[in-house]
C-alpha cells in the first residue's frame, strides 16, 4: 500500500461512521422505530420554527416605562441632595415620562438650589422656572432618544439570554416594525406557550430595601405615625401577609439599598422550612453596599420586593455581604423560572404582546418532504452527469459528496444546530460546491494526463496546485457566511451556520477523501501506468 494510506482510509471509515451514528441513525431510529441510546436521541437533528412548528410573538418595549423610572430617580436623589446641603423645597413631583416639577424653593436658598440642580442635572436636563420658586426638568432630546433606544437594545439581550436559558434551538430574536420598540421572537418547538410568555415578559426587578415602617394591615394603620401622609422620600409598597390570607402594607425608602443589577447569580433552593426559595449573590461592589446597610440596621426589617411587590421580609441578625435568599409560595416551577430570569437581567421597562401565532408543525412537514425531495432530485442529478461525463471518476465525486452531506447533518446534530428552510437552501448549495470542488481537481488531472504524466503523478499534482485555489475559494465564502451570521436574523443565520459546516467539511471530502479514493484506485496498479478513467 502507498505510505499511510491504511491510516487515511480508517480515519475516514471512524469520521463517517461517527457522524452517521450521531447524525443519520437517529432519524432512522426515529422513523423506523429502531433501538437507540437516550444520549443519542438527544442529539437528534432539531428543525426550525418554519420545519417544525413553534411560537411566534411581537412584543413592544414601553419605553416610556425606562424615562420615567430616569426622572422619578433622578428628581429623588436630587431630594437627598437637598436636605443634606439644607435647602428646604415644597413638593418635588414627577409629571410625566420625562418631566418633573419642584416648587416651592425658598427665595434665599435659589443660587444655592440652582447650582446643586446644575451639578448633579445638567448633563441630562434641561431647566425652566415660574414664578413662585417653581422649577421644570425636561429630558434632553437627545438622551431621550439614545434612552429609548437602549432601552431597547436592553430588552432585547435580556429576551435573548432568558431564551437561550430556555433551551429553545436556533430562536429567531430581532427587532420588528418601523415603530424601533418592537421586537419579535420565535420559538421553534416550544409548547407552553403561557410558561414562555411569562418568562419572557417578566421585568424581575429586584429592589432589597429597609422597612421604615410595617408591616400593617391596611395602609390607613401604617401611616398612622406620619399624619397619615406618605413621607416624601419614601413609598408604601404591598406584599403577602406570610401564612395569613390577606395582604399586608410596608413603608420603605424610594431609593434601594441594593438592587437586581448588583447581581451576579441566583438559583434555586430550599428554606429553612424545606420549601422552595430562591438564592442570589451579589457583585463585589453589591456586596460592600448590602453589608454597609444590613451592618446599620441589624435587628430591622429587610423588604425583598420583586417587581414591586414584597415577596418576604426578614428581620437582620448580623451583617450580611455576598450572598440572600427569597423565600415566598412559591412552587419548584416558579422558584426555577424566578432563579432564570434573575440570572438573565431585570428588563429596562413592561412590554405588552401585541401579536400571538402558534405555528403547527404540518406546514413543516410538507416543507421538510419537499426539501428532501428536492435535496433527492438534486444529488440524483448531479451523479448521472458525473459519472457520464467523468466515466469512473465520478464514482469519486459522488462518494465524496455523500461524505460531505453525512458529516454536515452529524455537525449540525452534535452541536444543537437546527436546519430551517434556508438551511436546507444551504445544504443543496453545499453539494453544488461540493462537486465544483471536484471538477476542479478532475480538469486538473485531465490536464496534467494530456502533458503525458503518470496517472500518480497527475492526482499528486493536481491535488496540490488545487489546494490554494479551493482553500481561497472558501476562504471568501466564510468570511460572507460570518457576516450573514453576525448581521442576520434567524433564518439567514440557519443559512449561514449551514453554509459555514458545509463548506469546513467539503475542504476535508474533496481534498482527503477523494484524494485518498484515488490512491486506492492507483494503489493495484503499475507505477508507470498512464491512464485513469475520467
Amino acid at each position: 500500500m502507498i505510505k499511510n494510506l491504511r491510516w487515511k482510509i480508517i480515519t475516514i471509515v471512524i469520521v463517517l461512521v461517527g457522524f452517521f451514528a450521531i447524525g443519520i441513525y437517529p432519524i432512522l431510529a426515529q422513523r423506523y422505530g429502531l433501538p437507540i441510546p437516550g444520549w443519542l436521541a438527544a442529539k437528534q437533528l432539531k428543525l426550525g420554527l418554519d420545519l417544525q412548528g413553534g411560537v411566534h410573538l411581537v412584543l413592544r418595549v414601553h419605553t416610556g416605562d425606562a424615562l420615567r423610572t430616569f426622572s422619578t430617580t433622578s428628581s429623588d436623589q436630587l431630594r437627598e441632595t437637598l436636605q443634606t446641603a439644607g435647602v428646604t423645597v415644597g413638593s418635588i413631583t414627577v409629571a410625566g415620562e420625562n418631566t418633573f416639577t419642584i416648587d416651592g424653593v425658598p427665595g434665599d436658598r435659589d443660587a444655592e438650589f440652582r447650582r446643586a440642580a446644575d451639578d448633579q442635572l445638567s448633563a441630562s436636563f434641561d431647566r425652566s422656572s415660574a414664578p413662585g420658586g417653581s422649577y421644570a426638568f425636561t429630558l434632553k432630546k437627545d438622551v431621550e432618544s439614545d434612552m429609548r433606544e437602549q432601552t431597547v437594545v436592553q430588552a432585547l439581550e435580556t429576551i435573548d439570554r432568558r431564551v437561550n436559558a430556555l433551551g429553545v434551538a436556533e430562536p429567531n430574536i430581532s427587532r420588528y416594525g418601523q415603530t424601533n420598540d418592537q421586537i419579535m421572537v420565535e420559538l421553534p418547538g416550544v409548547t407552553e406557550v403561557e410558561r414562555a410568555k411569562d418568562i419572557i415578559g417578566k421585568m424581575a426587578l429586584l429592589e432589597l430595601k429597609i422597612v421604615e415602617g410595617g408591616p400593617a394591615p391596611t395602609q390607613e394603620a401604617l401611616l398612622q405615625a406620619h399624619g397619615g401622609q406618605v413621607p416624601a422620600e419614601m413609598e408604601v409598597v404591598s406584599g403577602a401577609a406570610g401564612a395569613q390570607a390577606g395582604t399586608e402594607f410596608y413603608l420603605v425608602r424610594k431609593i434601594a439599598a441594593v438592587t437586581g443589577g448588583d447581581l451576579r447569580g441566583a438559583s434555586a433552593t430550599i428554606d429553612e422550612n424545606n420549601r422552595p426559595a430562591v438564592r442570589f449573590l451579589l457583585t463585589g461592589e453589591g456586596a460592600r453596599k448590602f453589608g454597609k446597610v444590613t451592618g446599620e440596621n441589624i435587628n430591622r426589617l429587610l423588604a425583598i420586593i420583586l417587581d414591586g411587590r414584597v415577596q418576604s421580609a426578614p428581620r437582620i441578625e448580623g451583617r450580611i455581604t455576598d450572598e440572600g435568599r427569597i423565600t415566598g409560595s412559591f412552587t419548584s416551577d416558579e422558584v426555577n423560572d424566578l432563579s432564570l430570569v434573575l440570572r438573565s437581567g431585570a428588563l429596562p421597562a413592561s412590554m405588552s404582546y401585541l401579536e400571538q401565532e402558534t405555528i403547527g408543525p404540518s406546514l413543516g412537514a410538507d416543507s421538510v418532504r419537499a426539501g428532501v425531495l428536492a435535496s433527492m432530485m438534486g444529488l440524483a442529478l448531479v451523479i448521472v452527469f458525473m459519472l457520464s461525463y467523468y466515466k469512473l471518476s465520478g464514482v469519486n465525486a459522488v462518494v465524496a459528496m455523500i461524505f460531505n452531506l453525512v458529516i454536515l447533518i452529524g455537525f449540525m446534530a452534535y452541536f444543537g444546530a437546527a436546519m430551517t428552510l434556508p438551511g436546507i437552501a444551504g445544504f443543496i448549495l453545499t453539494m453544488g460546491m461540493g462537486v465544483d470542488s471536484n471538477v476542479l481537481i478532475f480538469e486538473r488531472i485531465k490536464e496534467e494526463l494530456a502533458a503525458q504524466r503518470g496517472a500518480r503523478a497527475a492526482v499528486n499534482a493536481s491535488f496540490s496546485r488545487v489546494f490554494l485555489t479551493l482553500l481561497d475559494t472558501h476562504v471568501a465564502s466564510l468570511i460572507a457566511a460570518a457576516f450573514l451570521f453576525q448581521f442576520g436574523t434567524g433564518p439567514i443565520r440557519g443559512f449561514a451556520l449551514t453554509l459555514t459546516i458545509g463548506l469546513l467539511t467539503n475542504l476535508f471530502t474533496s481534498i482527503f477523501v477523494s484524494k485518498t479514493l484515488f490512491e486506492l484506485v492507483l494503489n493495484n496498479r503499475p507505477a508507470a501506468s498512464k491512464t485513469i478513467s475520467i
